[in-house]
């Protein structure tokens, strides 16, 4: 059993070095969410979407729902481990992890495992299931983006580069028998390179039994409707400042093939990236520049800064034993 790291008496144990250098990491990570959001809010002039402020709490409840949905796809993946943990749980440790959703890839979100090792799950366990729900996450979005791809010709190439990256990915995990690599790999010397190695063949066979048809296809499923919403609030924002301008698939393909780019990209939370594409399709379907900017700025404001918000809450409050 693994201590729990937030336990006041487990953590007596703990070097203080250690809990000094966590805590400071956790601290400099909160400033550079700060940081961001600021930079971000101070480019953005609201008085175009005051009449459209229904639009803008639509856009919101559409985040919530795709987070909601998220946490029920993560829950069905906790059942496929064999645990069955109560939703108020499984809700704060999932969207804990948006804190650190500015990270390269989104691979903060896997500090999530913390609480859960303590529940009798491995990280390479949560790993596994969170190395799968990204791969989907990121198929969800191509589907999204397809719909208007004669549209985004500027753009297929990232297209095909990120369902190649899917495919091969999916492929190594579904035909290499990792069960078997890793325990081999156990019976190695336990160098540090083999120790990673082994952690990476441990998290690969556990996301084989998310690859099985039942709930690959339910998670797909999920998956698109969760980020189809986040599309839909881009459309309502654009509506609210110049009604039928772009249809609803143009919506999806410009927020989807934005937040592609960005995961390609690999900056933290796609910063820069995912505005300057977003904010290019936008004025290419006729919104002036100032439009597109307020509507990039706005949209990321009530998806990715919004869901850096609620992970700092759900950290916070999951500091209290009776959430864990």
């Amino acid at each position: 059993m693994v201590p729990n790291a937030l336990d006041p008496v487990a953590a007596v144990a703990v070097p203080l070095w250690r809990r000094a250098l966590t805590y400071g990491l956790l601290l400099a990570f909160a400033v550079w969410c700060v940081v961001g959001f600021r930079r971000d809010i101070a480019q953005i002039d609201l008085a175009p979407l005051e009449a459209g402020w229904i639009a803008i709490v639509g856009a919101a409840a559409l985040s919530l729902w795709n987070y909601a949905l998220r946490v029920l796809r993560w829950r069905l993946y906790l059942n496929r481990l064999g645990h069955v943990f109560p939703w108020r749980f499984v809700a704060l440790t999932f969207m804990s992890g948006f804190a650190f959703t500015l990270s390269p890839g989104k691979l903060g979100e896997m500090v999530r495992g913390r609480y859960y090792q303590p529940k009798g799950l491995s990280m390479t366990q949560v790993t596994g299931a969170f190395f799968v729900e990204r791969l989907l996450d990121l198929l969800a979005m191509i589907m999204l983006a397809a719909v208007v791809l004669a549209e985004l010709q500027a753009y297929q190439s990232f297209l095909w580069l990120a369902l190649g990256l899917v495919a091969g990915l999916l492929a190594a995990v579904a035909l290499v028998p990792w069960p078997l690599v890793a325990q081999r790999l156990d019976r190695q010397p336990h160098g540090k390179l083999v120790k990673a190695i082994q952690s990476v063949a441990h998290m690969l066979a556990n996301a084989r039994q998310f690859l099985s048809p039942g709930i690959l296809l339910t998670g797909l499923a999920l998956g698109v409707m969760a980020w189809g919403a986040e599309a839909v609030g881009l459309k309502l924002l654009a509506d609210a400042i110049e009604p039928g301008r772009i249809s609803l698939f143009a919506a999806m393909g410009a927020y989807s093939i934005a937040i592609i780019v960005g995961a390609l990209s690999f900056l933290p939370g796609g910063l820069g990236s995912t505005e300057t594409v977003m904010t290019a399709l936008l004025a290419a379907h006729g919104y002036t520049v100032a439009q597109a900017i307020l509507l990039t700025l706005v949209c990321r404001l009530l998806t990715l800064w919004l869901a850096v918000l609620i992970g700092w809450i759900c950290v916070w409050l999951l500091r209290d034993p009776r959430h864990l």
